[in-house]
């Protein structure tokens, strides 16, 4: 029988795939997505360069084609412009399909030229790990000689890996299902406990909301696998890590809200809209559960699902129909979501001054704090105590 240059019992062969796969996802976490497509930290050249050969063996992915297209992901997130969201896709076509939908916008001269800027192009890069087929190939070959037949198999899971968890269970799973620690305008939620098997990369929702932040994890019991190693990269002098998730802080609350808040509210700003959707989910629970009482026949949805589309910003033309019928059937909802509406608008997009921002936020705390609903009232207080 035929038997590679290393021989091992059948679990020395599934420890060595998954020692391979596992180097694989460090590969995409840390200078794909880290380092290459949000510029969270820096990388020396030798982890680099190490990681860029390594995923042309192991997934021949294209380093410009992958930061473009993700880039045009966070760009267009949730929208049919976004190459792989289950909001618009559905779920099951973007878990067992999103090594085709990624191929698909890879050619797609127009994402790779508008998002694809400041990844590698040097020779190698040009003649060598553009030639994807080229670097699976040799990988296939060096499975065979070390391991014999069953390095077919080793390698069809090393093939496999990427395409199912980072295409199929991160992009599909991770917009879909999950818990999230932060209200961002997406769908992106956290997925536990698989960390170890996608390097942090789990914690979507983290990521969708500090983007640019080399730490996906935000909370004490959250474990990001890819930062340990961004951190001994770090501690040998081989990688330096640019931004973090903020942590908030809190300071007595301050009479005359200021600069110094404004500046902390805006900076925190998902926490901030987190921390309001929580303080006031009995107040929504209970109005929503009122509203349905007094007008059964017309709001036949469940009570989640109500909610649900009363938090959401962007509908379809029916289901914005529903909201602001619910909102015009109750004033006291109407006022929760223009209160949302105007906290959102104080770090949008704006023309508005520092000066004009901090007028509205402080009619914005002294009409919540007049609105007669305790809940506000007691969110503003502590709105009131965001330090910078």
């Amino acid at each position: 029988m035929l038997s590679g240059l290393i021989d091992l019992p059948w679990w020395g062969y599934v420890l060595v795939t998954l020692a391979m796969t596992h180097v694989t996802i460090a590969a995409v976490t840390i200078f794909l997505h880290r380092h290459q497509a949000h510029r969270a930290l820096d990388l020396h050249p030798l982890p680099s360069h190490f990681f860029r050969f390594w995923l042309w063996l192991t997934t021949g992915m294209v380093t410009k084609e992958w930061a473009a297209i993700h880039r045009k992901h966070h760009a267009k997130c949730e929208t049919e412009e976004d190459p792989h969201s289950p909001q618009t896709r559905g779920l099951r076509k973007v878990l067992w399909q999103g090594a085709e939908l990624y191929r698909a916008e890879a050619k797609n001269q127009e994402t790779l030229d508008r998002y694809g800027h400041g990844t590698p192009d040097d020779w190698i890069e040009r003649h060598v790990y553009r030639r994807n087929i080229l670097g699976v190939s040799l990988m296939l070959i060096i499975d065979l000689l070390l391991f014999g037949p069953v390095g077919l198999t080793m390698w069809a899971v090393q093939m496999m890996w990427i395409p199912f968890f980072a295409a199929g269970v991160i992009n599909g799973v991770g917009h879909f299902w999950g818990y999230r620690n932060f209200n961002c305008a997406d769908a992106a939620t956290n997925l536990v406990p698989w960390g170890i098997l996608i390097g942090g990369e789990e914690l979507h929702n983290n990521h969708h909301a500090f983007a640019t932040s080399a730490k996906l994890s935000a909370r004490w019991y959250e474990f990001d696998i890819g930062w340990m190693y961004i951190r001994l990269l770090q501690a040998v002098g081989l990688a330096r890590p640019k931004k973090v998730i903020p942590t908030p802080r809190f300071a007595p609350a301050r009479p005359v809200p200021d600069g110094d808040m404004l500046q902390a509210i805006i900076t925190h700003r998902y926490d901030v809209m987190t921390r309001y959707l929580r303080s006031l989910r009995n107040t929504y629970a209970e109005e929503i559960a009122h509203l349905k009482r007094r007008h059964a026949g017309t709001f036949t949805l469940k009570a989640r699902e109500l909610r649900r589309l009363i938090l959401s910003d962007n509908l379809p033309e029916d289901a914005a129909a529903q909201r602001q019928a619910a909102l015009e059937h109750s004033e006291r909802l109407a006022l929760l979501e223009t209160m949302r509406a105007e906290l959102n608008a104080l770090w949008a997009r704006s023309t508005a001054s520092r000066d004009q921002l901090l007028a509205q936020l402080r009619d914005w705390i002294e009409r919540a704090e007049r609105s007669g609903i305790a809940q506000l009232q007691e969110f503003s207080q502590r709105l009131r105590c965001y330090a910078a």
